[in-house]
């Protein structure tokens, strides 16, 4: 391909320059401290649940998820 296709397909946006959506899978939301994953819980009427921490053997620096 020329490089004048391809400077007419950017400025016209057309397929090749469109960005592809990716496909990717939905993350754990996560939080700092266990004060906040409370709060998030009480806000979005979360009853029943238990807090995990992701980071194994870190007591300082914790990475903590809600189980539902």
């Amino acid at each position: 391909m020329s490089n004048h296709v391809r400077i007419r397909d950017w400025k016209r946006g057309g397929a090749r320059s469109a960005p592809k959506p990716r496909r990717r899978k939905a993350r754990p939301k996560t939080f700092k401290s266990e004060e906040s994953a409370h709060a998030y819980a009480k806000a979005n009427d979360i009853t029943k649940y238990s807090l995990d921490n992701i980071r194994l053997g870190s007591a300082e620096n914790k990475k903590i998820r809600i189980v539902f």
